[in-house]
């Protein structure tokens, strides 16, 4: 039997709408980011005396860091510039923000943690006149043992507040804080969700650079510890405050 064609065209019922053009998405903002500075070297980390709330200055090390630490500054922009009041790191952002362009603005919530009766004095001295306090800090460090401190939950809370203030003024762009060692330990702390209690598992040197970002929300580690612009002669070990 021959094979007839109907001629049919077979086709949608009705055509498709043409595609809508693709709209650009807006440029996602630059994160929040916390460019955290630790001073540099005092003369009292020289001395390896515990500093705290006391107020050494610098050594000449320790300026001649954060010399090279603003040079590896210099032409960056900044959104803001927080420093602690205290000497050893507001001078350390005095001398940064000669490269920068910027005057540091002192915030008492970045100070370093408040250790009561073993401010100025030698580890091996606080074994001696608080045996009883230094033995429980070598089985596990805890800033609740020590005499007339600030404690730990005390400690946290001042510097989680200093974050979120400054967060708070500036939710895009970085953000220079110049501080201490604890502080940036419960700042990296605080992101992996965990109380500080005075273990300082990450090593924060004199002049070194971590960073934070806040972006949607959440808080990330993107830095720890970068000293790259120190030259091998004056990179120091860690030490209190």
């Amino acid at each position: 039997m021959e094979k007839v064609s109907i001629g049919i065209e077979i086709r949608a019922a009705r055509p498709e709408p043409p595609e809508p053009p693709e709209l650009p998405l807006p440029p996602r903002p630059a994160p929040a980011r916390l460019v955290l500075v630790r001073h540099g070297q005092s003369t009292w980390n020289e001395e390896h005396r515990i500093q705290g709330q006391l107020d050494p200055p610098l050594s000449d090390l320790g300026r001649r860091q954060a010399v090279l630490l603003g040079g590896r500054l210099a032409g960056r922009e900044f959104t803001g510039f927080y420093a602690s009041d205290l000497k050893r790191a507001f001078e350390t952002a005095e001398i940064i923000g000669r490269r920068v362009g910027m005057n540091p603005s002192p915030m008492a919530g970045l100070r370093e943690v408040f250790l009561g009766r073993w401010e100025g004095l030698r580890t091996d001295e606080i074994a001696s006149d608080f045996p009883d306090s230094w033995a429980r800090w070598i089985k596990k460090p805890d800033w609740d043992v020590v005499p007339d401190g600030e404690g730990g939950p005390a400690f946290d809370a001042r510097v989680h507040s200093a974050m979120d203030e400054i967060f708070a003024r500036h939710d895009h762009g970085d953000v220079l804080v110049v501080t201490h060692g604890g502080v940036v330990q419960v700042a990296l702390h605080r992101v992996l969700g965990r109380a500080s209690q005075g273990l300082f598992p990450f090593r924060i040197q004199n002049a070194s650079i971590s960073l934070i970002e806040k972006r949607d929300g959440r808080m990330v580690i993107s830095g720890v510890n970068d000293i790259a612009h120190l030259e091998t002669a004056v990179v120091t070990e860690v030490g209190p405050g």
